[in-house]
C-alpha cells in the first residue's frame, strides 16, 4: 500500500511538472512590444532626391532583441503612413540584417536615400509631398514560421514619426522618347506628340547611353521616331526605308515602320553607336502557379484607362496555386522574365518584387485570387506584384 501511495505521489508531481512546463511553453518569449529600443532616428524631415539617390541618408541604431538567450535574429525596418497603422495599412519593409547576440546589445545599419524611397512608395507615400510616417524595428528569430508552434515571438520597437518627400523611381536613370503615330491609338497622348506627359520611354539602368524598354503600340501599321528629350530637337530615326533597317540610325532619319502589326515591342538603342534592335514580345504568365499550367500562356492585358493605378502596366484577375510561373515573352522560352537570383523564389505579396529579363522561376507563396501586375516602363524597375483579390 505505501508503494502504491508513493507511487501515485511520484506520478502527481510528475503529471504537474509537465503541466507547468506546458504551461510556460505556453507564454510567448520575447513578447514585450517595447524589447528594441530604437535610439536613431528619432525622428527628423527627409527631401529624398534623385539626384542622391546613392547617397547615405541615415545610420539606423537599435538594441538587440531580448530572448533569454543568444539567437540568432532578423530585423526589419518597418514604415507605414501615420495616417495608418501597422496592422491593416500598406506597409513598407527593409530588411536590416541577421545578428547573433545577447540582449543589451547594439546595432547599426546604414540606410541609402534610394533604399528609403523604395521604403516609403511602398508605403504608398506621396511623391514630390511631405507627408509623415511612422518607423519601427521589427525581431524576429531566424527560421523561425509565423505558425511555428516554438512560441518566439517577435518583437518590436517603439515608433518614431517622421516626415519625408518621395522622388519618382523614374527621375533616377537617363532616358529617350518614342513618339510616333501609335500613341493615341494606344495610351500615350496624341499622336507624334514627344512633349505628351504620357509619352513612352525608353530608360538606360546604368545611365551610359544604352536604353532599353517595352512599347504597347495598338495600331496596325504603327510608325515612330527616338527623340532626346520632348521635343524634336536631335531626334533620330531609321538610315533608310522601305524597307528600314530595323539597325541603323540617322539624324533626323526616316520614320521606323515595325512590319508585324499591333503589339508589344522590345527595344535597345545606343545612342552613341547609332544602333537599335526592335523585336515583338507577348507578355504573358505561364506555369504551375497558373489555370492553364506549363503548356499554356495567359496574356496580360495593357492598361489604358488614365484613371487606373495601374495605368501602362499589364495585368490580369487570376485564381492561383502555390506553385510556380514565369512571364514569357516569346514561345519558344528564349526570353522570359523571373527573380533577380535566377533562382527559384517565392514572391512578396501585395508589393513591388522586382525581377529580370531571363530571371528565375517565380513561385506563389499562397494559393488565391489575385491581380498580376506587371510594370515594365521602366528598365532599370522591372517588377511584378501579386495584389490579393
Amino acid at each position: 500500500m505505501k508503494s502504491l501511495l508513493k507511487n501515485l505521489s511520484l506520478t502527481a508531481i510528475m503529471a504537474f511538472s509537465l503541466f507547468s512546463c506546458s504551461k510556460d511553453s505556453a507564454d510567448p518569449i520575447g513578447s514585450d512590444s517595447a524589447n528594441i529600443q530604437l535610439s536613431a532616428p528619432t525622428g527628423g524631415s527627409y527631401e529624398l532626391l534623385a539626384s542622391n539617390a546613392n547617397d547615405n541618408l541615415f545610420t539606423m541604431t537599435w538594441t538587440s532583441a531580448d530572448y533569454n538567450f543568444q539567437a540568432a535574429v532578423n530585423y526589419k525596418l518597418e514604415l507605414v503612413k501615420s495616417t495608418s497603422d501597422f496592422d491593416s495599412g500598406n506597409v513598407g519593409s527593409y530588411d536590416l540584417g541577421n545578428f547573433s547576440s545577447f540582449a543589451g546589445e547594439s546595432f547599426e545599419k546604414t540606410v541609402t536615400v534610394r533604399e528609403f524611397n523604395t521604403l516609403v512608395l511602398a508605403a504608398n507615400g506621396s511623391i514630390g509631398t511631405s507627408e509623415s510616417y511612422n518607423i519601427r524595428v521589427v525581431g524576429s528569430v531566424v527560421g523561425q514560421l509565423d505558425t511555428s508552434d516554438n512560441n518566439l515571438a517577435k518583437v518590436y520597437s517603439q515608433t518614431v514619426s517622421i516626415n519625408a518627400t518621395a522622388f519618382d523611381t523614374f527621375d533616377e536613370f537617363e532616358r529617350i522618347y518614342v513618339p510616333g503615330g501609335y500613341q493615341f491609338a494606344s495610351g500615350y497622348g496624341n499622336d507624334w506628340s514627344p512633349d505628351s506627359p504620357k509619352i513612352a520611354k525608353l530608360f538606360s539602368k546604368a545611365n551610359d547611353g544604352n536604353y532599353e524598354g517595352f512599347v504597347w503600340m495598338n495600331v496596325t501599321s504603327p510608325e515612330f521616331k527616338f527623340t532626346p528629350g520632348p521635343s524634336w530637337n536631335g531626334d533620330k530615326g531609321d538610315l533608310s526605308e522601305n524597307p528600314n533597317s530595323f539597325t541603323t540610325l540617322d539624324s533626323p532619319g526616316k520614320n521606323i515602320k515595325p512590319t508585324e502589326g499591333a503589339g508589344t515591342y522590345f527595344f535597345t538603342v545606343n545612342w552613341n553607336a547609332n544602333t537599335y534592335t526592335i523585336a515583338k514580345r507577348q507578355v504573358a504568365i505561364i506555369g504551375a502557379a497558373t489555370p492553364n499550367g506549363w503548356g499554356t500562356p495567359t496574356y496580360l492585358n495593357f492598361v489604358t484607362d488614365e484613371t487606373s493605378p495601374y495605368y501602362q502596366m499589364y495585368t490580369a484577375d487570376l485564381t492561383l496555386a502555390a506553385d510556380e510561373f514565369l512571364i514569357r515573352l516569346k514561345d519558344d522560352w528564349s526570353q522570359k522574365m523571373g527573380t533577380l537570383s535566377g533562382n527559384t523564389e517565392n514572391t512578396t505579396l501585395d508589393s513591388q518584387y522586382k525581377i529580370k529579363i531571363n530571371g528565375g522561376n517565380m513561385k506563389v507563396p499562397t494559393a488565391g485570387n489575385y491581380k498580376v501586375v506587371l510594370d515594365i516602363r521602366n528598365s532599370a524597375n522591372y517588377n511584378l506584384r501579386l495584389i490579393s483579390n
